[in-house]
């Protein structure tokens, strides 16, 4: 079962369409049973990107309301999520200084390098990365992680 973490510009992918939209839909999907994981301030940063769109007009009340309450339960039930401890955070500082990563996404890439990390542990299939945002992609390869950008999924 391959494993995931979703940053929060590939997750929106799966509630709102972009270019990607289909593919996420299809990792995420639960009869794939693959493991997807999410930094706990994704739950903000997802709601914030579908609330912006309402709010621009890109879309209707009715669509907001429905993706919102589908990303809750969602992330509720279906998405393992990363906790944003004190030791998370001095990774997520050191992640900025090494790469000039923006702070949320350094966030993102340590609870991604902290859930690969356990996953080895383990010995189960390294995570992969799955985000949209060039800056944290390039700095996930330079920390060893496995990326994949949904943009390249059309």
């Amino acid at each position: 079962m391959p494993s995931f973490f979703f940053d929060s510009s590939a997750i929106v992918k799966r509630y709102v369409s972009e270019t990607g939209t289909n593919w996420v839909v299809q990792q995420t999907h639960p009869r794939q049973r693959n493991g997807i994981y999410l930094a706990r301030t994704a739950g903000v940063e997802v709601v914030s990107a579908i609330t912006r769109r309402h709010r621009s007009g890109t879309i209707s009340a009715p669509v907001a309301t429905q993706v919102l309450a589908d990303f809750r339960f969602d992330f509720s039930t279906q998405y393992r999520l990363v906790g944003i401890t004190p030791r998370l955070i001095q990774s997520a500082m050191r992640l900025v200084e090494a790469h000039g990563l923006r702070g949320y996404d350094a966030i993102q890439l340590a609870a991604a390098l902290q859930a690969h990390s356990r996953l080895l542990a383990r010995q189960r299939p390294a995570l992969t990365l799955i985000s949209a945002d060039i800056a944290l992609n390039a700095a996930a390869v330079i920390e060893g992680l496995p990326v994949d950008d949904p943009n390249n999924h059309p």
